[in-house]
């Protein structure tokens, strides 16, 4: 296929109790990467992610590994039904581990162990807040930033698109930043059920601890760049990975500019793989004129191969 692909993976936010349980039933490859979590991990990822409960689920330490296991396991499903390598990937926060594996940087294993203890520590950090901000300005984010600081920390966790920015930091900080720009036109501001405040200096300490256990996990050059969070720009060195996957953790998310970046390269077609359809939605306000499939259970992978399979045969 001539066009550029890009393979993306989401983030925490898009899991949902059921997710991968057909594509475990339905393919071998997909079987293989939820067995192989529930003994790299010690804990059945496999019955967290078909049977929950939701609470069980949404706690951090579950939801991260759950969510890689799902999407690696519905691009090996995705593989094994269709010949393709994407020119590109990336993840939304913890979907960067995904994009990592996808990209040979990491073998399944190292993957889920690293998934495991990144969810531990930002688990652990205590404190701080968080809240989507909708069809905000750049000049009202700006002022509302400004009034916030004035209150205490706080900072942009993700640039998702251009309709939504999420802003986190101290909770009093996040309340104020939230109240100027709804009092300033702003219309909606929605505070996000979290643990604590990701993506912020309030994750630096969890960030320091990473490096000292990604130091001593084997790491590979990518063989397709990853686009990486925390600069939003083509990564393939490990040696590269290895110093932004801890800072990833307290730093902010640039997915706009990820997109953007991958436009600017050619991408046309993008394909979202894993639960949800959260991303497809965000790529249709940064980049309304790519292509994007998604892969997410059995019917959504076979009408992908089925569409993907026309456009590379010229129809």
């Amino acid at each position: 296929m001539s066009k550029k692909i890009a393979f993306l993976f989401p983030g925490q936010g898009s899991q949902s109790v059921g997710m991968g349980k057909d594509l475990y039933e339905n393919f071998d490859s997909s079987k293989n990467v939820f067995d192989t979590a529930d003994s790299v991990l010690g804990k059945s990822i496999s019955s967290i992610c078909f049977d929950g409960p939701e609470e069980d689920l949404k706690q951090t330490v579950n939801t991260q590994p759950a969510i890689v296991t799902m999407s690696i396991a519905a691009m090996e499903a995705l593989k094994s039904e269709l010949d393709i390598k994407p020119d590109f990937a990336a993840g939304h926060s913890l979907g960067e581990y995904c994009a990592m594996y996808a990209a040979g940087v990491m073998s399944l294993e190292n993957t889920l162990k690293a998934i495991q203890k990144r969810a531990d520590l930002m688990a652990a950090a205590k404190g701080g807040s968080m809240a989507a901000v909708l069809n905000a300005t750049e000049e009202q984010l700006k002022a509302g930033l400004a009034e916030g600081s004035k209150v205490g920390y706080v900072d942009v966790a993700n640039y998702n698109s251009p309709a939504q920015v999420v802003i986190t930091g101290d909770e009093n900080a996040v309340k104020a930043a939230g109240d100027y720009m709804i009092a300033n036109g702003v219309r909606r501001v929605v505070p996000l059920a979290v643990s604590g405040a990701f993506h912020s200096k309030f994750m630096e300490n969890a960030g320091k601890e990473f490096a000292s256990f990604i130091s001593g996990v084997e790491l590979n050059n990518a063989s397709i760049p990853v686009i990486t969070n925390v600069d939003a720009e083509l990564t393939t060195s490990s040696e590269d990975f290895k110093e932004k996957m801890p800072r990833q953790i307290y730093s902010s998310v640039h997915w706009t500019q990820t997109i953007e970046k991958m436009v600017s390269e050619g991408v046309e077609i993008f394909i979202e793989i894993g639960p949800g359809k959260v991303l497809a939605g965000l790529n249709k306000k940064i980049a309304p004129e790519a292509v994007i499939y998604n892969v997410y259970d059995k019917a959504s992978l076979e009408s992908t191969v089925s569409a993907l399979n026309e456009l590379m045969a010229g129809v």
